[in-house]
């Protein structure tokens, strides 16, 4: 009888400590853009350890099909002296102890659970269980009953936070003096006891007078805690943050509010120094508060704008240079492509790009490290240059959340519900050049983060974009359209890089794969041709993909696959090492009235292209020769065939 006591006891005793935990409170949607969302666990006893359980999040959309969407592991954290542990974003007020990304938690109808588990339990897609759940709540914002969600965790009631932006609720659990449990929408209190009872905290918050300075200026940090504090209260902040760190400031960071004040500053000098480090932002955030003082806000950024940045000997799209850049493709590289037309050509053409023992496919989260390399600036190294807007923004600026406000983000140029191809969970990691998918042309996925069709664009035109054919889309008003042949010969490449991509006159209804308009994207490749910049940027991707843009290298050859040479035989235009070895130049560039042809040794052509296409003069020499020229301002193409090699070179004429 003894030991069945024993048992018993210890039956009980476990069941218990399984309870011990609960969701307390849940705001999934706060405010609008939900960076205030969180959610709010408390333990029977305080200071309890988190160790061993997790929180799974479910989608009840019938998309999401009742499945896990995320996995927060608990294990390091510990409750707080009311037994509160909170899980919330960048502005939940006080500073949540475990921080999560902002707009992660979905708003409903859906559902989270605690568990005594592993995160390796919950893949991605896992259908809801009642398998160690230890407490679930199926939750919505006013919206049908998740019945499928209710029916897996065994939960009879969905419950709603009634929110509004002007009047933000959250859903909160309260125990009667029976020990009762009821849940009610009202004001969040997050990290305080939702029926007001509990041990008080004293927040401080953090203000700062500047959000952005530049390398060499100062700003002033202002610590203020909610209530006047009763004994002095000494605690120490850091600054630092990945590069930043003590080296690159001066000032205190151990600082006093003294008793019968709730306030203390700090002046921070940064140090200007001769280093290119980039942009940097400093994170202050505190290292040792002890309760009641509990961080009001935390992780308060502020940015230091280095004054080191290097300048390109290249212009951007608006201010165009020719020559400077040198293309890396190896020697032979197109040879292969030699006397073939039409299809035979466009086939040639993919093997070279496509060829799956050469070519590389990296994640879409490379895609922004490549974009930071490839779309660099010319004029500033800390910033990336923006398509369609045309002009540079910090690389530190690209978008993490869905506020896209002086944010820049990644612009498909052939876009992904017009070609159907789409993200994988393993695109979520930026896991460098030298982790990589085999790929060949039938992997259209791939196209989703193939950097060559990829831009750095400012989040909200990217959203005025959206899917729109080009010709559709222009260009924000008042721009230039520097950026029309680079986004033309994006889509080119794609076309001949994937299988089941092609490009049609008109702008096709609903028809995925294909993309239009064929003439607006030959007009505005002939009219706005390769320039250093693009270059620049196809030696870059080729660093990271081992494939190139053709259209970059040899410009002509859209005109062999789609424009006025279609079933000619393409001739193989000289390569760089060619080019070098009988030193053939062309000058001055720009020209006005004549050129000079330096090099050629015997008697050669020259054909004068327009940009879209058309000869215009053709002219016979013999030696070295200078040639007298009556041509409009504008681009051309001047070719140069010789001892059955071809040299083509751009011409500015002004």
């Amino acid at each position: 009888m003894k030991n069945l006591f024993i048992l018993v006891v210890f039956l009980l005793s476990w069941q218990f400590s399984i309870a011990q935990i609960v969701i307390n409170e849940l705001d999934p949607d706060t405010p609008s853009i939900d960076t205030a969302e969180f959610i709010e666990i408390k333990s029977e006893t305080p200071n309890f350890s988190t160790d061993g359980y997790i929180l799974v999040f479910f989608n009840g959309s019938s998309s999401g099909g009742d499945s896990s969407y995320m996995v927060i592991d608990l294990a390091g954290y510990t409750t707080d002296n009311n037994g509160l542990l909170v899980i919330g974003g960048s502005e939940v007020y006080p500073y949540p102890q475990y921080s999560i990304p902002d707009n992660v938690i979905q708003n409903g109808a859906d559902a989270v659970g605690i568990y005594q588990a592993s995160v390796e339990d919950f893949p991605e897609g896992t259908l809801a269980t009642q398998t160690n759940l230890v407490d679930a709540m199926v939750y919505g914002t006013n919206d049908p009953d998740a019945t499928g969600l209710l029916t897996l965790l065994g939960e009879t009631t969905q419950y709603n936070d009634n929110g509004t932006n002007a009047n933000p609720k959250s859903i909160q659990r309260f125990v009667d003096t029976m020990g009762g449990v009821t849940f009610a929408a009202a004001t969040p209190t997050p990290r305080r006891e939702n029926d007001g009872s509990g041990i008080p905290i004293n927040p401080i918050s953090i203000t700062v007078s500047n959000t952005q300075v530049g390398e060499g200026d100062s700003f002033d940090i202002t610590f203020t805690s909610e209530e006047v504090v009763a004994s002095d209260v000494t605690f120490a902040i850091s600054l630092d943050n990945y590069g930043f760190n003590n080296a690159d400031y001066t000032g205190a960071t151990s600082l006093t509010i003294l008793a019968g004040q709730n306030s203390v500053s700090t002046t921070i000098a940064t140090i200007d120094d001769d280093f290119d480090e980039g942009d940097e932002v400093a994170k202050i955030h505190f290292l040792d508060l002890v309760e009641p003082f509990v961080p009001g806000h935390n992780f308060i950024e502020v940015r230091i704008v280095d004054n080191d940045f290097t300048v390109a000997p290249f212009g951007t799209p608006l201010n165009s240079t020719y020559g400077n850049v040198a293309s890396t493709q190896p020697d032979g590289y197109y040879d292969s492509l030699d006397g073939l037309a039409d299809t035979d050509l466009r086939q040639a053409l993919q093997d070279i790009i496509a060829d799956p023992s050469v070519v590389r496919a990296q994640t879409y989260a490379d895609v922004i490290d490549i974009l930071k390399e490839a779309d660099q600036n010319p004029e500033n190294s800390n910033e990336v240059w923006l398509v369609y807007l045309e002009q540079g923004r910090a690389k530190l600026d690209f978008q993490t959340t869905s506020v896209n406000t002086g944010k820049w983000n990644r612009e498909h140029t052939f876009p992904r519900s017009r070609a159907g191809y789409y993200s994988i969970e393993e695109d979520e990691v930026a896991d460098g050049v030298d982790v990589f998918w085999t790929t060949k042309a039938d992997s259209l996925r791939h196209g989703n983060s193939d950097a060559h069709a990829l831009r750095a664009v400012d989040g909200p035109e990217n959203s005025s974009r959206g899917n729109q054919f080009y010709g559709e889309y222009t260009g924000p008003a008042g721009t230039q359209g520097g950026f029309k042949g680079d986004v033309a010969r994006g889509v080119f490449y794609l076309a001949v890089r994937y299988n089941g991509l092609e490009i049609v006159n008109g702008y096709p209804n609903g028809s995925v794969g294909q993309f239009g308009d064929l003439q607006t994207l030959l007009d505005w490749h002939r009219n706005d041709p390769p320039d250093d910049y693009e270059m620049n940027r196809n030696n870059v991707i080729y660093n990271w993909q081992f494939n190139r843009n053709p259209f970059i290298d040899q410009p002509d050859l859209i005109e062999y696959i789609w424009g006025n040479m279609v079933g000619e035989s393409w001739s193989q235009t000289m390569s760089i090492a060619e080019a070098d070895t009988v030193e053939v130049k062309v000058f001055p560039n720009p020209a006005s009235d004549y050129i000079y042809i330096n090099g050629i040794s015997g008697e050669a052509k020259v054909d004068v292209f327009s940009v879209e296409g058309r000869k215009v003069h053709s002219f016979n020499i013999e030696g070295s020769t200078l040639l007298d020229l009556n041509l409009s301002k504008g681009m051309y193409v001047f070719r140069i065939s010789s001892e059955g090699r071809v040299l083509n070179k751009k011409i500015i004429i002004q």
